[in-house]
């Protein structure tokens, strides 16, 4: 069974955080965080880097959207697992670099190719990874899991 509720909140409160790092990174790098958003949204849909303002807004939707599959992935794997909803900060922390895995190994160089990512990168996105999105969608969902609504 799904915990829809826990499985909103981690979304939002692990996609905003990733998403406020991804704007902070941007800024320090001196871009726009327009082209950054565009740039998440040509993922699924190349054109959108030309489509202005709805393109951003695209991005920040698809960004959301890929979130939630991580989350619903997570609540999944902590339905069958029990032991996802006790050790919450060792799962998520390891759930964020299975995540880190997946996103840099396998989506982005298939969608955008670009490996290997310099040092920075690598350091800046496991941080968030662990830090930003797996221990918050850890305690979020192992939450629901213990006390069920």
């Amino acid at each position: 069974m799904l915990h829809w509720r826990n499985i909103v909140t981690a979304t939002l409160v692990a996609g905003s955080l990733d998403l406020l790092a991804a704007v902070a990174i941007t800024l320090f790098f001196q871009h726009a965080i327009g082209d950054m958003l565009r740039y998440v949204a040509s993922g699924p849909i190349p054109p959108a880097t030309g489509w202005g303002v709805g393109g951003a807004i695209l991005g920040a939707v698809v960004h959301f959207a890929i979130m939630a599959i991580i989350v619903v992935i997570y609540d999944i794997a902590a339905s069958r697992d029990q032991r996802l909803a006790r050790a919450t900060f060792f799962w998520g922390a390891v759930y964020g670099v299975i995540t880190f895995a997946v996103m840099n190994l396998l989506v982005v160089p298939l969608r955008f190719g670009g490996w290997p990512p310099s040092m920075l990168t690598i350091v800046s996105q496991l941080f968030c990874h662990i830090v930003l999105v797996g221990l918050p969608i850890a305690y979020i969902i192992a939450r629901g899991h213990r006390h069920p609504a």
